[in-house]
């Protein structure tokens, strides 16, 4: 008799995960992240310098603009080690778009960082794919920036 109930409870438990797993893979589509991410140097363009230990740009905001319209859509601050990270939904945004209509811009005066550099201007860069990380049920796709350029004013 008890290995009668053991078998149900192993069918009922094997058939409430089957029913999870098909719910998990119908709306996995969903679980998704965007995730724009990079780091800002304190430089004329915002990149790495060449054989130099380069500074990083503490404390920049980073905002992502898109449309014709330069309309900021997100914005983050870069952490003491120059690094941000900006985070979209994709049920709002599409990668394609994002990639295509969308720039960073930087408008904390690169005088910031370093007083030698210009304190009028930004630093304006346009997106990169760099693939897709799975972690479970969660896709998050990874951006980075193609490569920051200095527009003076």
């Amino acid at each position: 008799m008890a290995s009668k109930q053991t078998l149900i409870f192993v069918l009922v438990l094997v058939c409430v995960m089957a029913a999870t797993e098909a719910q998990l893979g119908l709306i996995g589509g969903l679980l998704g992240l965007i995730r724009i991410q990079g780091t800002l140097f304190c430089t004329l363009n915002g990149n790495i310098g060449n054989g130099t230990a380069t500074p990083a740009f503490p404390n920049a905001n980073v905002q992502l603009l898109c449309g014709q319209n330069n309309r900021m859509i997100a914005s983050a601050t870069t952490n003491a080690f120059g690094i941000f990270s900006i985070v979209l939904d994709p049920l709002q945004f599409l990668v394609s778009s994002v990639l295509n209509g969308c720039n960073l811009k930087v408008d904390t005066p690169l005088s910031t960082c370093n007083p030698n550099l210009p304190s009028l201007g930004v630093l304006q860069s346009p997106l990169q794919l760099v693939g897709n990380t799975v972690a479970g049920a969660l896709s998050v796709t990874n951006i980075i920036p193609r490569g920051f350029n200095f527009l003076g004013i």
